[in-house]
């Protein structure tokens, strides 16, 4: 599987695997967040989540595949850091705000961001074309958030803090997306990188809910453990996808395709969470879908 993965790299066939690879992240990102989000604490939410990805992938990254090379033990020190400021901004958004205000926010700053980091870091350049599908997609979500924080009423002594932690936590998206997509292409084996990944990145949040998780019974625990398996199985093919993505071909296009989460997020919140979308949203989700067309197009 790693010989036929790392064959894709720079090919047409990777840049197709890479394209639905990012899709499909940031579907299950959104139902990732939806998860983290629900009706549960979103700190014990998040512990729940991280534990079980972590008790998952500790046997692989152990006992089955390739250990890290020394050079690969800094950077997912790195990652650790990198992670666990984003998690904590996200868990402290989320706790006081609407899902539908929140996510949109979180999603919208990071993309420009993360275009730019890659320039910077890989080189990466945007044909005309895709910059004006980067500003529709960036600006048809924080639009979509803009949108939502009128129509939402609860909560909303608690928004302004709540929106200030979601533009952090997307400067975090972007800083994380470029360190972890170059984290996995300084590994030999990206399924070593992303087992390693995995594993380093489960450790902090069950840690600080500790005390909480044993105040609350086994009967609070059971809805909660249910929870972070599912959402550990849709972490694996989330986040381990982009970030495979990333690898085999260019970092901001992965990072921008994925930010059509957030239409996903609006369907879910209007399905699942009860969170009505109106005509103003489903335009505004057409917006930030044609913008993901225009960065595809538009790639030389």
């Amino acid at each position: 599987m790693t010989e036929w993965l790392l064959a894709q790299e720079g090919t047409p066939a990777g840049h197709d695997l890479a394209l639905m690879l990012a899709i499909a992240a940031a579907l299950l990102h959104a139902l990732f967040g939806a998860l983290q989000k629900g009706r549960h604490d979103p700190w014990l939410s998040r512990a729940a989540i991280d534990a079980s990805y972590g008790l998952i992938a500790a046997p692989f990254a152990f006992f089955v595949l390739p250990w890290p090379e020394a050079r690969l033990w800094p950077i997912l020190a790195g990652v650790f850091v990198i992670h666990a400021v984003y998690k904590l901004l996200q868990a402290a958004a989320y706790d006081r705000g609407a899902y539908t205000v929140v996510y949109p926010v979180v999603r919208g700053t990071g993309p420009l961001v993360t275009v730019a980091l890659a320039g910077l870091v890989f080189g990466e350049h945007f044909a005309p074309l895709q910059w004006l599908g980067v500003a529709c997609l960036s600006g048809g979500i924080l639009a979509l958030a803009a949108w939502n924080l009128t129509r939402v009423q609860a909560g909303r002594e608690t928004m302004l803090p709540a929106l200030g932690f979601a533009a952090l936590t997307g400067l975090m998206v972007a800083a994380y997306t470029t360190y972890d997509a170059w984290g996995i292409r300084q590994a030999a084996d990206p399924f070593t990188f992303l087992a390693w990944f995995f594993t380093v990145d489960s450790l902090l949040m069950p840690a600080l809910t500790f005390r909480r998780w044993r105040a609350m019974g086994v009967a609070g625990i059971l809805p909660l453990l249910r929870r972070g398996v599912l959402g550990a199985l849709v972490a694996f093919a989330s986040f381990g996808g982009i970030m495979l993505a990333t690898r085999l071909d260019k970092v901001g296009e992965a990072a921008v395709l994925r930010e059509t989460s957030t239409v996903f997020a609006a369907l879910i919140g209007w399905l699942v969470l009860g969170e009505r979308s109106g005509r103003m949203q489903v335009a505004l989700m057409a917006v930030i879908a044609g913008g993901a067309v225009l960065v595809e197009w538009g790639s030389p």
